[in-house]
């Protein structure tokens, strides 16, 4: 009886006839009508002001507004400036006898006072209007006004000309969002995740997941997060990245994931990366790596800021080999030359001790960076500096690349145009090495990415006899010189990941039993990335890097590659 009624439900529901069909077209008319009333968002509803204080125009001319805001700025006791997080809009204080009262609320409460006002749109008087304001032709004539709180001595102004310290913003990091600056950055990350999500949900079929934040510890990767639990000597670890839930997702037939995640990992604070961050982390089934690496193209493309220059796709690509060749390191900001050469063959047979000591020595090389102009511009103090920085960093191979930044600072300082700050050079790195020696220990190996990314198909069979020359299949995507993203194709295999671990690594696997035993029950090939959010804005150049959010207030996210 249940079947039979069932099959009528699904028939009735697949051929609408009459009545049905013409509520579920009224229905459908509806829903295309708010959709397209929806594009201009509603800022004053639900609440008690008629409008924002950034969007009055002439064409508003004569109405009866109410407004909200912080007292910005306050002129002769005639003027007010009234700011909220839309704008800025002048208020003319009434100086009749019969609004007293008003006049005594708006010329005695203190700057950055929030206040509520309600008056009539008027011009303002030939020539004193203000071209640098969008509500610059108009004002608002105040009938009636109330103090909704007072504000005591600030530590700073909320102007953003007002220079302040880091470790000031930081302490009063709730005033220093209300300057236009950080309203900026936090509504434009905002406008950039949503279009992310309709680029992911609506036009490829993702799936948002959330996944948990309190794990087991996992092998390899940063330190993680301790986080105790009521059971004597049991503890929860933060996760570094959603890495194994998102792998296990796959194995699970989800097929396209996604997830705006909170990461994190127990290491010293810098610039570009935090104790806490965010990332767009992403996993899909049955790709390789030129599918996720046009997948994240094509997602930039469709949420970069239409203000801003379009982003042209394809990106170049650069293997790992001719990063550190031409660059000095694996993430090149390809905005300017001045490439490291390789001179070998000019010294080959020369008498200059040094250079011939290098040249004897195995795979010795003799490097130079050609700086242009170099000697028009570069001051004697300028070698000098250029000279220590040399020596200080001596032993590292990426010496090269951080003395071609160097150069390029200097060069800048001295007036030399190299990096158009308007250019946003995208790039991806590839085929880098599988694993690397242990700093501690060289003669062990550790994951150059995660235990779990996947040999180059060219090279497994080096696996068993020289893992040190296997190429992954791991690809950075790097803007400007900072690496934005990172991810890889996975190992779907049990049993080489089991080699992997346990042998190559020498890791314990009995902490990754539940991936293993995963991977064995029909684990499909899958493959994906994690972009760092706040990264993407930093390197765009849409704020400086002193804006970042830190610790308990970070509401941004640092550049930050996948880990385990």
């Amino acid at each position: 009886m249940f079947s039979c009624w069932l099959s009528r439900l699904c028939r009735g529901l697949s051929t609408p006839t009459g009545r049905v069909t013409h509520l579920i077209q009224g229905s459908l008319s509806r829903r295309l009508m708010l959709s397209s009333q929806r594009r201009i968002p509603e800022l004053s509803s639900f609440v008690a002001r008629t409008n924002t204080c950034g969007e009055l125009r002439s064409s508003h001319l004569g109405q009866e507004v109410t407004l909200c805001g912080w007292i910005q700025y306050r002129r002769q006791n005639i003027f007010l400036v009234l700011r909220d997080f839309h704008g800025l809009v002048q208020v003319v204080i009434p100086q009749d006898e019969s609004a007293a009262s008003v006049k005594k609320i708006l010329c005695e409460a203190p700057m950055e006072s929030v206040v509520q006002v309600s008056g009539t749109v008027i011009s303002r008087p030939p020539g004193q209007e203000n071209p640098k304001m969008p509500t610059g032709e108009i004002e608002i004539k105040v009938k009636s006004a109330q103090l909704l709180n007072a504000c005591k001595k600030l530590p700073f102004e909320i102007k953003d000309f007002v220079k302040k310290t880091e470790a000031l913003r930081l302490q009063y990091r709730y005033l220093d969002l209300r300057s236009f600056q950080m309203q900026y950055n936090l509504r434009l990350r905002s406008r950039m995740v949503m279009k992310m999500r309709e680029y992911l949900c609506n036009l490829h079929g993702f799936v948002d997941i959330e996944t948990p934040t309190l794990f087991k510890r996992t092998p390899g990767g940063a330190k993680e997060f301790v986080i105790p639990s009521r059971e004597p000597g049991k503890f929860y670890c933060l996760p570094q990245s959603p890495q194994q839930f998102k792998q296990l997702l796959m194995v699970g037939g989800l097929d396209r994931y996604f997830q705006v995640a909170r990461c994190y990992r127990d290491e010293g604070s810098r610039p570009d990366r935090q104790p806490e961050f965010t990332q767009i982390d992403i996993e899909m089934s049955f790709v390789d790596q030129i599918g996720i690496r046009s997948l994240i193209e094509g997602l930039l493309q469709y949420s970069w800021p239409s203000d801003k220059d379009p982003v042209v796709v394809p990106f170049p690509s650069m293997t790992f080999a001719e990063a550190l060749a031409s660059y000095g390191t694996d993430k090149p900001d390809t905005r300017f030359g001045m490439k490291i050469v390789d001179i070998s063959d000019v010294f080959r047979n020369t008498k200059v001790g040094f250079l011939q000591d290098a040249l004897s020595k195995p795979q010795g090389t003799v490097k130079a960076i050609c700086i242009s102009e170099g000697a028009k511009y570069l001051k004697r103090k300028d070698i000098e500096s250029l000279r220590k920085l040399a020596a200080d960093h001596f032993n590292q191979c990426s010496v090269l690349g951080k003395l071609r930044l160097e150069c390029a600072d200097l060069l800048e300082a001295r007036g030399l145009v190299l990096r158009d700050p308007a250019l946003f050079s995208f790039l991806w790195v590839v085929d880098f090495p599988l694993f690397l020696p242990k700093e501690e220990n060289p003669g062990e190996l550790e994951s150059a990415h995660h235990p779990f990314t996947a040999p180059h198909p060219s090279d497994i069979h080096l696996l068993h006899t020289e893992p040190k020359q296997v190429r992954s299949q791991h690809y950075d995507l790097v803007l400007n010189g900072n690496e934005i993203g990172g991810g890889s194709i996975r190992i779907h295999d049990a049993e080489l990941q089991r080699y992997i671990l346990a042998t190559l690594l020498k890791e314990d696997v009995k902490l990754l039993s539940h991936l293993l035993q995963a991977l064995d029950f029909g684990a499909p090939p899958h493959g994906g990335i994690a972009l760092g959010k706040q990264s993407i804005l930093l390197q765009a150049k849409f704020h400086s890097i002193t804006l970042c959010l830190k610790f308990g207030l970070s509401l941004q996210a640092g550049a930050e590659e996948e880990r385990g």
